[in-house]
């Protein structure tokens, strides 16, 4: 897996002029989107994003252990999660209930620091978040009392958009009128936060009216489109930043007839070569690309053949004969003819979020571009 980290800065770059004077957080979780959260942090932190934003706690201190400076908000929380280590790491920590507020009270006491808090709103999404009503105005009092006490500094107010990459789906307006009006009931009551923001990529790029003081392009980042409908990349001044290749471990002649993969799902038509890409759901190329992903061989476009193995697949050849070794490009940003992660979503029935994030482990990164140039 090639990350092109000159194609993440430029990426960050042209984020941050579509959010005008909105700030930038960078979001890293699931290690990047598969990209490596690390050294894609540092590159979007070079390009001006002044913000991280990961999922887990785990993730958010790693990346503090590894010397990464500045605000980070970590949003996905359990009971018992390590509030103190948040706390003492100058990590933002998200809040979306009141079993929340006492943790992380309780663990700013035991660290003798103020715990910087942000209080996440459930305008429609119905996943994390506090509910509009009584149960925002009772998180929002204790919030303000525990501020009162010096344990905690309410840093941020926020939210997260279902369809913004819908175009014109009615819950977008219908989020937004609620989150104004939950910001309006805690900044009345007294909340002063530093930022308030509810923008993820697809409302970044097409929502310039849900930007506020900070928007938190994910996926977008990493030069893909957040919805087919909305655009492509290139639409956005966007470049996808992973290429997927392997090189072909075995090519070989077959008879007409032959059966290719558990199961055989896939039988040669006649004579035809076979070429074996050594990488397989193992490493995160999906099963349901079986029969259907698209792999850039020896110029053309192949299709997975028959189904894919836990460590390889097939693709049928066609009569043609590349050596052992020649290139197999899974995607990439599709300069070279190769298919894109957009595509491989398509044929697998899901999104291109799901194909770069899945790739797995045992898929070495290689890093280029790295050095941030003039």
């Amino acid at each position: 897996a090639e990350i092109d980290l000159g194609a993440l800065r430029a990426n960050v770059r042209a984020l941050c002029a579509r959010a005008g004077d909105a700030a930038v957080m960078a979001v890293v979780k699931a290690d990047g989107y598969g990209h490596g959260a690390l050294p894609c942090a540092r590159a979007a932190l070079a390009a001006g994003a002044t913000w991280l934003g990961t999922a887990t706690p785990e993730e958010a201190l790693a990346l503090r252990a590894a010397g990464l400076p500045g605000r980070m908000l970590c949003w996905l929380w359990v009971p018992g999660g390590p509030w103190r280590q948040a706390i003492e790491a100058d990590i933002d920590v998200s809040l979306s209930g009141m079993w929340a507020l006492r943790e992380v009270v309780a663990a700013a006491r035991e660290a003798g620091r103020v715990a910087r808090v942000q209080l996440k709103a459930d305008t429609g999404l119905g996943r994390n978040g506090c509910q509009p009503g009584a149960d925002w105005e009772e998180l929002v009092g204790a919030a303000l009392r525990a501020e009162a006490e010096g344990l905690v500094r309410v840093t941020g107010l926020w939210s997260h958009l279902a369809c913004a990459d819908e175009p014109g789906h009615p819950s977008t307006d219908a989020q937004l009128a609620r989150f104004r009006e939950m910001l309006a009931h805690a900044e009345a009551r007294g909340v002063r936060p530093e930022v308030r923001h509810i923008a993820n990529s697809p409302a970044t790029l097409t929502l310039p009216e849900t930007h506020f003081d900070l928007v938190r392009p994910g996926i977008a980042m990493y030069g893909i489109s957040p919805g087919p409908e909305l655009g492509t990349p290139a639409d956005f001044g966007l470049r996808p930043v992973m290429t997927v290749s392997a090189s072909l471990a075995l090519v070989k002649h077959v008879p007409g007839g032959h059966g290719v993969s558990y199961g055989h799902h896939y039988v040669t038509s006649g004579d035809t070569t076979l070429g074996l890409v050594p990488i397989g759901y193992g490493d995160g190329i999906p099963r349901h690309a079986s029969g259907t992903g698209p792999v850039l061989v020896d110029g053309k476009w192949r299709t997975v053949a028959g189904r894919v193995a836990m460590d390889q697949f097939v693709v049928d050849l066609g009569g043609d004969d590349p050596r052992a070794g020649a290139e197999a490009v899974l995607f990439g940003p599709g300069d070279r003819g190769e298919p894109t992660a957009e595509d491989w979503a398509q044929a697998c029935g899901t999104i291109a979020y799901e194909i770069v994030t899945r790739i797995g482990s045992r898929v070495p990164r290689v890093y280029v571009n790295g050095k941030e140039l003039g």
